[in-house]
């Protein structure tokens, strides 16, 4: 079993702008120690390691726990899409076997079209060539320019993370729904089960989230959706043992299989 979705840091490294005192419940160092414990708990093999600050330095710093860290299968790292040498930053960091993904911050860009500005082209491209993923970190309001971007990179195998972060605290499906549905239609692009208990809120309840959890895998079906704890953020609205006992919940045997581990394991080529 793979857990798709992990981060690990240490806040003397100074380039996490958004995790502030008052999210007191992570901040604090979280280091593969305290990752193995809970992997270990639930019987889950291997975890993807994803960036938590949009810097190479940050990237060099999550491979070099991938190289000691044997739980770790694949590191989800980051580069400026806007840079002149994005293409070959990305090239120094692919050097690394671990590197499957990059994530451009994008929820947290002011510009809604900012993925489909042309200067992003050769970044894009250089992506695709080296055969590293993109993991779209976006929210409901950047699904139609998500979209329009996959059109446009036909051959940019993408993953959405957290389900595009729908607005489940206050109970709006609609818009949402029908825009995720249309990203799962346009191509091979593949939806991470994660990050729904962060964003359904301390109130949430098994009935609340399921919508939500059933109208993705409706979307994406048990052969495109993979399971991801995105551990230690889900410590603001819940624990390791419950999401995952609650995702189980929602699948039967057989998705399972491929939701907690066959889908991470073919999309990022672990």
């Amino acid at each position: 079993m793979i857990d798709a979705h992990v981060h690990l840091w240490r806040l003397a490294r100074g380039d996490y702008g958004w995790l502030t005192p008052d999210l007191d419940v992570i901040y604090r160092d979280f280091e593969a120690a305290d990752l193995r414990q809970r992997l270990q708990a639930k019987g889950i093999d291997q975890a993807v390691l994803v960036q938590a600050a949009p810097t190479i330095a940050e990237t060099e710093f999550l491979l070099e726990i991938a190289e000691s860290t044997p739980e770790i299968a694949g590191v989800v790292g980051w580069i400026d899409f806007e840079s002149a040498t994005a293409a070959k930053d990305l090239a120094g960091l692919g050097k690394s076997p671990w590197l499957k993904s990059v994530r451009p911050m994008i929820q947290d860009i002011a510009d809604p079209d900012w993925m489909l500005k042309p200067e992003l082209d050769a970044a894009f491209r250089a992506v695709i060539a080296q055969e590293v993923c993109f993991d779209a970190l976006v929210l409901p309001q950047h699904l139609k320019q998500l979209r329009a971007l996959l059109a446009r990179y036909p051959d940019l195998r993408v993953i959405v993370d957290h389900g595009a972060k729908p607005l489940i605290a206050q109970g709006i499906i609609a818009g949402w729904a029908e825009d995720i549905k249309a990203i799962a239609d346009s191509g091979p692009v593949y939806c991470k089960l994660s990050g729904l208990l962060t964003e359904a809120g301390p109130d949430w309840t098994a009935d609340s989230v399921r919508p939500y959890v059933e109208h993705l895998l409706a979307c994406f079906g048990p052969e495109r959706l993979v399971w991801g704890s995105d551990w230690p953020v889900l410590r603001l609205a819940g624990h390791y043992r419950g999401w995952f006992d609650l995702a189980q919940s929602y699948l039967s045997g057989d998705e399972r299989a491929a939701v907690f581990g066959e889908n991470a394991r073919r999309f990022y080529r672990l």
